[in-house]
């Protein structure tokens, strides 16, 4: 950002008189609403930008330090003034906020200035209160004077006219927003591809039944033909010669690890049994993970038609743990603070269902099949906002056109599962969204 700019928009913003909400709504973006405006100060490193955008749902909560004493010394505070400093790209913002018995007032410093960006909150005597970053090369930390930075060695100081600057905000969004999207989406869609590549891969070298069949019925034929000979086998044998039933003649190798001849006809008849067990279980694994293939390839889907970078960021959730097996078969996000969860299968579906606990909330679109969503409440009420976003994962991950849908939701304990992850429930409310 220009400090030319910045000046006009500082020169914009000079006539608000009330700061009603800030806080965080990205690791370094600020909303703020003043005179019920929203604007929003991006401070990443890469690129510092003022904009305003109409399309801002929350999708994320902060409770740091920092987060804490934004919304104590600024949150609902009347504006003293809005100033730009003279010598540096810093915007300062003069809270006053008014208590019963005191008042308490507070500057909040946004720092413009490339690499070093930061959000500092400052009491009245220029003391450190909080700090977004606390970085190595400048001392900030509480209660300590914050120190003025280096000013650079130009700055354009040049008149910046600007006629209309609510749609010259709302562009600065829709010019950043296009960039951040597009490569936001050629990274997740090449992960996700590449893990569907991998599921894929695994798919196609599933045995088929009749080949397991095949070979059980092999295995069980060469126990058939040691437990019709076992007064000719020899202790000591190592491969098994002679005639089939039909007259032909056989060769074969005897198990290695047996200890008799009755042991390995025991061994010969075992494998039968596990390969056709296996062969009559195949198309469940073959079903979970053309399941899994699905769920991703839809995900892919959302990634694809996403308009915003919170639509993307939501499907995504920061790296963890390693998950167990059980939690393969479903899907993790959070929702402003909110865990919340979607079976990838049938299976992780019912795994959802044993997982939750009864105060948390279980959602399901309303008369047809979809996905099981849990969202873990511990016992808290959830925000509109919440159940919104969250039933509009379980549309998007349970059908294939855009639209307006139904989705059901009450307390996990008023579900009753039945066969699979068929369930009956009772206490219910309906929700709509609207998947694009």
């Amino acid at each position: 950002m220009r400090y030319k700019e910045l000046r006009a928009i500082a020169e914009y913003l000079r006539n608000k008189k009330h700061l009603h909400d800030i806080a965080r709504m990205d690791d370094n973006v600020l909303r703020a609403v003043l005179d019920r405006e929203e604007i929003f100060f991006d401070l990443n490193r890469s690129k510092n930008l003022i904009y305003k955008r109409d399309d801002f749902i929350k999708t994320k909560f902060y409770n740091a330090p920092f987060d804490k004493v934004l919304a104590k010394r600024c949150k609902k505070s009347l504006i003293e003034k809005i100033e730009i400093d003279d010598n540096d790209k810093i915007l300062r913002i003069h809270c006053n906020k008014k208590g019963s018995y005191k008042e308490e007032r507070a500057i909040l410093q946004l720092e413009f200035t490339g690499r070093h960006a930061n959000a500092i909150i400052l009491d009245e005597e220029g003391k450190v209160l909080e700090a977004l970053h606390h970085d190595f090369h400048r001392d900030i930390r509480p209660g300590r004077p914050l120190y003025p930075l280096t000013p650079p060695k130009k700055l354009d100081r040049s008149t910046f006219v600007v006629e209309d600057m609510d749609a010259y905000l709302h562009g600065i969004y829709q010019d950043e927003l296009q960039k951040r999207l597009n490569a936001m989406k050629t990274v997740k869609l090449l992960q996700l591809n590449k893990q569907i590549a991998k599921l894929e891969e695994l798919l196609s070298s599933l045995e088929k039944e009749e080949d397991l069949e095949r070979a059980a019925n092999e295995e069980e034929r060469k126990g058939q033909l040691v437990l019709a000979n076992l007064h000719a086998i020899k202790p000591y044998q190592k491969e098994f010669v002679g005639a089939d039933f039909e007259g032909n003649e056989v060769r074969f190798a005897m198990p290695a690890e047996a200890k008799t001849p009755a042991h390995a006809s025991d061994i010969f008849f075992a494998r039968a049994k596990k390969l056709r067990q296996k062969a009559k279980n195949i198309h469940i694994q073959r079903e979970n993970i053309e399941e899994k293939i699905a769920f991703l390839q839809k995900k892919a889907t959302l990634v694809r038609n996403a308009k915003r970078i919170e639509d993307i960021e939501l499907l995504f959730g920061r790296p963890g743990k390693r998950v167990s097996k059980k939690e393969k078969n479903y899907e993790k996000f959070n929702i402003a603070g909110y865990d919340v969860y979607i079976g990838k299968n049938k299976r992780g579906n019912v795994e959802l269902l044993k997982k939750a606990k009864a105060s948390d909330v279980w959602m399901h679109l309303k008369d047809r099949p979809s996905a099981h969503v849990i969202i873990a409440t511990n016992k808290q009420n959830l925000p509109y906002e919440v159940l919104e976003q969250a039933g509009k994962l379980c549309a998007s991950f349970s059908v294939e056109q855009a639209g307006k849908y139904l989705v059901d939701y009450t307390q996990r304990r008023n579900v009753k599962p039945k066969e699979g992850a068929n369930v009956e429930y009772v206490k219910y409310k309906t929700i709509p969204v609207t998947i694009d």
